[in-house]
């Protein structure tokens, strides 16, 4: 089984740290294929941005089609997610989603919990857009500047672990997300610092691709998720453009 990890976010050691705790969870003969992000942002922290990554996600999906089972959508956030599932046959699993769905088995009220003030609100419309508002006891975030985006877990590890502390007192977590494609693997790290279990965002989606491959589903041919009619288009990557017309 070969799964795709697309960073939309163009910082290679992200890309790294996600693959190396991907391929640590993953199964023996599956093969983890790690891709970054060419162009864009390197992290993402609003709507604005995440908008630009997904076009991103759609392009290099598009350019990879056939050389893997599943991809992972390896933002939390998970932009071009939706779109991606209308568009190509292939299982397309998010971070974010992989996360919230596995928390919601593992307790009745999931806490998010994360590095920057300015991810709260993209991160909070991205739980509505799953439906699970009802779920989430609370949106946790680290405050203050830090000096990388790839040593921002260490920078900021023993806030991560007050703010873990404060969902669970304050707020009523059963289960913590610790969110943003820099954060993992620090669950691992500091889950004996937390009283209540912790969920790895790209544990948790390596997982579930998995599953999807092996449940083997059949392509939608009806419903919202069905492939659009082709439909020409004008300065797209010829790939992408191969899609939306049908001629791929």
């Amino acid at each position: 089984m070969r799964l795709l990890l697309l960073n939309p976010n163009m910082t290679e050691a992200v890309t790294e740290r996600l693959a190396t705790v991907a391929r640590a969870i993953a199964a023996p003969s599956t093969e983890i294929l790690p891709v970054t992000a060419p162009r864009g942002f390197p992290y993402i922290s609003s709507r604005a941005e995440a908008q630009v990554a997904g076009a991103l996600v759609l392009e290099m999906l598009a350019e990879r089609a056939g050389t893997f089972d599943a991809a992972i959508v390896a933002a939390f956030g998970d932009p071009g997610l939706f779109p991606a599932r209308e568009l190509f046959d292939f299982p397309v699993v998010g971070m974010s989603e992989a996360a919230m769905l596995t928390a919601c088995m593992l307790g009745r009220r999931f806490s998010i919990v994360t590095f920057s003030l300015n991810l709260e609100p993209w991160y909070r419309e991205c739980v509505i857009a799953n439906g699970l508002e009802g779920r989430l006891a609370s949106i946790r975030c680290a405050g203050g500047a830090f000096a990388s985006i790839a040593d921002v877990q260490h920078e900021k590890e023993a806030a991560l672990v007050e703010l873990c502390r404060l969902a669970i007192e304050q707020d009523g977590a059963d289960v913590i997300i610790l969110a943003g494609a820099p954060l993992a693997g620090l669950a691992a790290r500091i889950r004996d610092k937390v009283a209540v279990p912790l969920v790895d965002q790209i544990t948790a989606a390596t997982r579930q691709a998995e599953t999807l491959v092996v449940l083997d589903p059949l392509p939608p041919r009806a419903g919202s998720f069905r492939r659009p009619p082709a439909k020409p288009s004008v300065g797209l990557a010829p790939a992408l453009a191969a899609r939306f017309d049908h001629t791929d």
